[in-house]
C-alpha cells in the first residue's frame, strides 16, 4: 500500500504562510494499491486537489475514474471536497462512499442536504458521474483487495473509525476520536482498529492544556494519539487532523514533545502527517 496526504488539517481549512509546510486542507488521504481503484480516507477540501490527479490518470488510461471512499462522519471538515471532486464532472465516472448510517434519515439524504442550494450552487444528483453511497456500522467488508473493518469512535453524531488491511500491510484511520478525561484507557474497539497495524493516522488536535478547557469537544490530545499506538502495538504514528491554532512552527515544537514522551519509546517512529507527504507500507 502507498497511502499519500491530501488533507491533514481538523475543523477548518486554512491558509497563510504559517501553514506552509504543514498544510492546510482538512481531512483526506489516498490509498493506492497495484491493480486496484483508489481507496480515499474521507472527503475534506484536500479532496479537490486529489481529484485533479485523479482526473488526469483517468484521461491517460482513457476510462472514467472508478474510487471508493471511506467517510468517518458528517462535520464539514470531512465533506467539503465532495462538490469539488473534479471526476464526477465526467460520464461514466463512479465514487462509492461508505459511511455511517444516521439516526435520522439515510446517509444519501443526509449528505445531498448538505450539497444543495442555498448552501451550494448545485444538487449532488446534478454530477454527471455517478455517487454510490453505501451505509456501514461496526462491521467488516471488502473493497476490492482491500478489506475494511469499521467500528464506532467517541465524537459527536455518529463517527466511524476504519482499519484497512491489503497486501500484508495495515492502516488504521481515526481522525476524530474523542479521548478519555483520564487519557489513558483505550476503548475495546479501538483496539480491535488498531492491534499491530503498520501506521496509526490517528486525532492529535489538541495539547494537554488545551484539552481542559475542551475536553467534551471530540478531540484527542498528541500524547493520547502516541498512548493509542503503543498499548495497540501500532508500529508507526503519523499525528494528523492537527488543529488550525497550531501553525508549522506549533507542530514543530508538538512533535518534538511527542517524541520525548515515555510511551513513544514502545512504537518505532512518531511523525507529523504532512500535506503531499506519501509513506510506503
Amino acid at each position: 500500500m502507498e497511502v499519500t496526504f491530501f488533507g491533514v488539517r481538523g475543523s477548518c481549512p486554512c491558509a497563510g504562510d504559517r501553514y506552509r509546510r504543514v498544510g492546510g486542507n482538512t481531512s483526506c488521504t489516498a490509498i493506492r494499491l497495484d491493480g486496484e481503484a483508489p481507496l480515499v480516507l474521507d472527503l475534506g477540501t484536500g479532496l479537490r486537489a486529489l481529484g485533479d490527479v485523479l482526473r488526469a490518470s483517468a484521461r491517460r488510461e482513457g476510462s472514467p475514474l472508478r474510487a471508493s471512499a471511506l467517510l468517518t462522519h458528517l462535520h464539514f471538515d470531512h465533506i467539503l471536497g465532495l462538490p469539488f471532486f473534479s471526476p464526477l464532472l465526467d460520464p461514466g465516472a463512479v465514487l462509492t462512499i461508505y459511511g455511517p448510517s444516521q439516526e435520522e434519515g439515510t446517509l444519501r439524504e443526509t449528505l445531498a442536504s448538505a450539497v444543495q442550494p442555498p448552501f451550494f450552487p448545485v444538487q449532488m444528483t446534478d454530477a454527471a458521474g455517478e455517487i454510490d453511497i453505501r451505509e456501514v456500522d461496526d462491521q467488516e467488508f471488502t473493497v476490492g483487495a482491500f478489506t475494511v473493518r469499521a467500528a464506532r469512535v467517541q465524537h459527536p453524531g455518529r463517527t466511524l473509525g476504519f482499519r484497512v488491511d491489503a497486501g500484508g500491510s495495515s492502516l488504521a484511520y481515526l481522525p476524530d476520536h474523542q479521548a478519555p478525561l483520564d487519557r489513558r484507557t483505550v476503548a475495546p474497539g479501538v483496539r480491535e482498529l488498531c492491534d499491530g497495524v503498520d501506521v496509526l493516522l490517528h486525532d492529535a488536535q489538541y495539547t494537554d492544556d488545551e484539552f481542559s478547557s475542551k475536553s467534551a469537544w471530540g478531540h484527542s490530545t498528541v500524547a493520547y494519539a502516541v498512548r493509542v499506538a503503543a498499548e495497540c502495538s501500532a508500529r508507526r504514528v503519523l499525528l494528523f487532523h492537527h488543529d488550525p491554532s497550531h501553525g508549522d512552527r506549533e507542530m514543530g515544537v508538538l512533535l518534538r514533545r511527542a517524541r520525548r514522551l515515555p510511551d513513544a519509546r514502545r512504537v518505532d517512529d512518531v511523525s507529523v502527517a504532512v500535506e503531499g507527504m506519501t509513506v510506503a507500507l
